[in-house]
């Protein structure tokens, strides 16, 4: 009984040790599970998946796997292991890309093709674009309505972050290279 008893004493120092060291972390992988299961149906699959989730002990096992490992790496290391990542995409004009995500930002790197960096400036809240070694401020967070991009003229544009917003920036940096068609 005593030997149980050290036992539990021990994973409990640890936990708190771990738990307790003012890093409360991203959560990625526990944001990761139930950000899937938002896109899994409707309002009411959705629920039922996080009901079942609770249940069985999916969201607890992430959480504690995000408490104990996760967000113990990305304290010490200073970035977060789940956000990094290496996918291959094929675009609308049959272009392949591959996207590097080292949790910091972004490297696109076009098959046959220049690549570009997006990286995200915090203090800024701005996505900035480098390209051919020029770095260019992409879009600027205004509020959490509105956002700054580039006008087709060299100006910048403030932009309503909805449909109506969308379409109106669509129409006005339709000759931007960067711009979404």
């Amino acid at each position: 009984m005593r030997k149980a008893s050290i036992r539990v004493a021990v994973i409990l120092t640890i936990a708190a040790s771990l738990g307790l060291s003012s890093c409360i972390g991203s959560f990625a992988l526990t944001n990761r599970l139930m950000n899937w299961n938002k896109t899994i149906g409707n309002k009411f699959f959705n629920e039922l998946v996080f009901i079942a989730f609770w249940v069985l002990p999916v969201y607890e096992v992430s959480a504690m796997a995000d408490i104990l490992v996760i967000n113990s790496i990305e304290f010490w290391s200073g970035s977060n292991p789940m956000a990094c990542s290496t996918k291959r995409i094929e675009g609308t004009d049959g272009q392949r890309y591959l996207v590097k995500c080292d949790g910091k930002g972004y490297d696109i790197i076009a098959e046959n093709g220049p690549t570009i960096r997006l990286d995200f400036n915090v203090e800024a809240q701005r996505w900035d674009l480098t390209a051919n070694g020029e770095t260019y401020e992409l879009m600027t967070f205004i509020d959490a309505d509105h956002v700054s991009l580039p006008a087709a003229d060299g100006t910048r544009m403030t932009v309503s972050l909805d449909q109506a917003g969308l379409m109106a920036y669509r129409a006005a940096a339709a000759p931007a290279p960067f711009a979404m068609n």
